[in-house]
């Protein structure tokens, strides 16, 4: 077995069946592994996924104040741009493209600390790239994380029930996983601290790491708009929280074959591109899904990509020193070879007239 096959803790139902089909565990059975995923105090090892959903509930009271306290067209439409194009964009500037991808490269550490923490820090980093990876490698297969055949519960509830990594990973494995990580700057625990604590990312500093960035954002948002747009800004991180965990499961066509012609030219999966992601987020998923590594998604006139204008302009200013670009390779690929497919009938049509 790969690497990528044993790296994610299994789920109590499994990945597939014995006929190397898809398991599509219940409702129930979804919710069970996820309560005793959560618990730390039957196995500490459990303290990432519940430290990532502690985060979620840590800004529930910031939504509240912002419904029956502080809602008015100001901060509802702060919210809005926050939530939806500030915090998904950043999402995929540091989280998909950078962490995961490694498809631009900072200067130095500074810059990278900087993009690291733009936004408020929510997602762990280790919980998503170890197994955006497998994601890649077993796209709409058995052991695909957030696989969306598997239902909605199965890719909402995923980032506690199949993305964490194996607690039983020998030292070359623990190894590996330490090598996805390396660029990213995130600390991580020695193989004797992992045995302890399974997970890459230390306690500590992670906890700590997130109240700091936190302390940071509220006061610069409190001195722009007082305790109004802090708590409206906060109660959006946690829409989007929320939200951003339904991503694949709409993104991969809700377990159903959604591609278009013309449009989503992956056909190796069932990822889709879809117009309001790629817009708020530069997620133009089956783009990506053909061009993993490259810094752009959004390649056609209308294809948006904030994300994309981040890592260029950083680039401008000398703050990112290279980067993957594949737009012109995707036309070369696509666009070009489709437009062949539509003139060679044509002339076929004439010269047999």
């Amino acid at each position: 077995m790969s690497f990528l096959d044993t790296v994610l803790e299994a789920p109590a139902y499994g990945w597939k069946d014995a006929n190397g089909l898809l398991v599509k565990p219940t409702s129930g059975q979804i919710v069970k592994e996820f309560l005793n995923r959560l618990n730390v105090f039957s196995n500490k090892k459990n303290w990432l996924p519940f430290f990532s959903w502690f985060t979620v509930l840590m800004l529930v009271p910031f939504f509240l104040l912002f419904i029956f306290k502080y809602m008015s067209l100001t901060t509802a439409i702060a919210a809005f741009l926050y939530g939806m194009i500030v915090m998904g964009t950043h999402g995929t500037i540091w989280h998909h493209r950078y962490c995961t991808h490694n498809a631009y490269q900072f200067k130095n550490k500074f810059w990278r600390f900087v993009t690291r923490n733009l936004t408020l820090r929510i997602i762990p980093e280790e919980i998503y790239v170890v197994s955006h990876h497998v994601h890649h490698a077993k796209s709409d297969q058995p052991g695909d994380p957030y696989n969306a055949q598997g239902g909605f519960l199965y890719c909402f509830l995923a980032d506690v029930n199949h993305q964490p990594i194996s607690r039983t990973l020998c030292e070359n494995g623990y190894s590996k996983c330490v090598n996805l990580m390396k660029h990213t700057g995130v600390g991580v625990n020695s193989y004797e601290q992992y045995q302890k604590w399974g997970s890459l990312a230390r306690p500590f500093y992670t906890i700590a790491g997130v109240l700091l960035n936190w302390a940071f954002w509220y006061t610069v948002f409190y001195l722009i708009g007082g305790h109004a747009i802090a708590c409206s800004l906060f109660a959006a991180a946690g829409i989007w929280a929320v939200g951003v965990r339904t991503f694949n499961y709409e993104g991969h066509g809700k377990g159903e074959d959604k591609r278009r012609e013309g449009v989503d030219y992956n056909r190796d999966d069932m990822s889709v591109n879809q117009l309001w992601p790629g817009i708020v987020a530069g997620e133009w998923h089956n783009n990506h899904h053909l061009y993993p590594k490259s810094a752009r998604s959004g390649f056609k006139p209308h294809q948006v990509d904030m994300a994309w204008y981040y890592i260029k302009f950083m680039h401008t200013i000398g703050a990112v020193k290279s980067y993957n670009d594949s737009k012109k390779q995707f036309y070369k690929d696509y666009i070009k070879l489709q437009e062949i497919k539509e003139v060679v009938p044509v002339k076929v049509l004439v010269e047999q007239a």
